[in-house]
């Protein structure tokens, strides 16, 4: 893989669209990800904050990216779903140890197109979708085989018929205005590149930081 200095010079000189290099260096990365990384390559810790202002963070799946930004699914009604609904922003960090590579991302949140989330909801396995419906998620459960019940309850429910999406479930797309490529150096020397804009239509601006 090409240095991510030059890789990311190399784009932009090669004739694309500055506003889609920091994407495509992202792909680049993710796809040798793939190829390197044991389990679940498109792992992510998203953060958000409470309405008191304090921190949440917890691992998701990225299930898209794009030049419009980074995309995950989940039940609006858990912790990150409220948080995220309220405060319209998140963060993102994804780190691949097997190449010693970081990538960080900030920016403000819309919720996907409806058909987009319909979309997705029904690739999903059968069971992952009686799930969305049978889980309060992050809410206090009842006992210990109250979600087994849930579930038997929707299994049936259901039946062999189509599963629709409930309307609690859906995506959350953040549009970044921020993105850093980390790599790791010998001696702590790491080298880090960050893409900035004012605004998620804002053109980029490049900085190098000090590790």
């Amino acid at each position: 893989m090409e240095d991510i200095t030059d890789g990311a010079q190399a784009t932009v000189e090669a004739g694309m669209e500055e506003a889609e290099a920091p994407f495509r260096q992202f792909q680049a990365w993710l796809e040798e990800a793939s190829r390197s990384e044991p389990n679940d390559p498109n792992a992510v810790a998203v953060a958000t904050v409470d309405e008191d202002g304090l921190p949440n963070v917890r691992m998701v799946l990225l299930k898209g990216v794009d030049d419009r930004g980074f995309v995950f699914y989940t039940n609006f009604e858990s912790a990150k779903g409220r948080e995220i609904l309220a405060a319209r922003k998140a963060a993102m960090c994804f780190h691949w140890k097997s190449l010693r590579r970081q990538v960080r991302v900030r920016g403000p949140v819309e919720v996907v197109s409806d058909e987009d989330a319909d979309t997705y909801f029904a690739s999903r396995p059968r069971g992952s979708r009686i799930g969305a419906w049978a889980s309060r998620q992050s809410r206090p459960l009842e006992d210990a085989h109250a979600l087994e019940k849930s579930v038997a309850r929707y299994t049936a429910s259901f039946g062999i018929g189509e599963i629709a999406r409930p309307r609690h479930w859906s995506g959350f797309r953040i549009r970044p205005v921020e993105i850093e490529f980390w790599r790791d150096k010998p001696f702590r020397l790491h080298e880090r590149l960050v893409y900035r804009r004012d605004t998620p239509e804002g053109g980029w601006r490049t900085v190098r930081l000090y590790p």
